[in-house]
């Protein structure tokens, strides 16, 4: 099984608060572009459940020893760039090193640390079981900051 995690806030002045969060899994033993059809359509469904104002993806960074995960990503970051036009949705992308300064306040943080700030910005009693939803609600957050939605 593959995840991609999703995470759905609502910003405004006072607080930030989760609306959805989750993952949208696929099967390593389909097909790519089953893979890549589940991905699109489970997106498609997500925009149009929550009406988002704006997605935000973490900038691709692939190891040069392992160039066969950059494809790979790039077809699945493909898709979800495909469903942000399909649903005319603005697009957003920062690096995982300008996500965690904006969580966290370091752009080295250990993973753990953004995910206990992760938890604590939303009030969360648990802490995401998949770090991949972690990861996209962190992106959320530093957008909102980043953003200018003064808390």
């Amino acid at each position: 099984m593959t995840i991609t995690g999703y995470g759905v806030i609502t910003a405004n002045k006072r607080s930030l608060d989760l609306l959805e969060a989750g993952i949208i899994s696929t099967s390593s033993k389909d097909s790519t572009p089953k893979r890549l059809d589940r991905i699109y359509k489970a997106l498609i469904k997500l925009i149009s459940d929550t009406k988002p104002d704006c997605l935000v993806l973490e900038k691709l960074y692939a190891h040069y020893r392992h160039p066969t995960t950059a494809f790979i990503l790039g077809q699945a970051r493909g898709v979800i760039c495909l469903a942000t036009a399909t649903m005319n949705i603005p697009m957003f992308e920062y690096a995982a090193t300008r996500v965690k300064k904006a969580i966290v306040g370091k752009g080295l943080a250990p993973k753990s640390q953004v995910q206990n700030m992760v938890a604590n910005t939303l009030n969360l009693k648990t802490l995401p079981k998949y770090m991949d939803v972690t990861d996209a609600l962190a992106l959320a957050i530093a957008h909102s900051h980043i953003a200018g939605v003064n808390l």
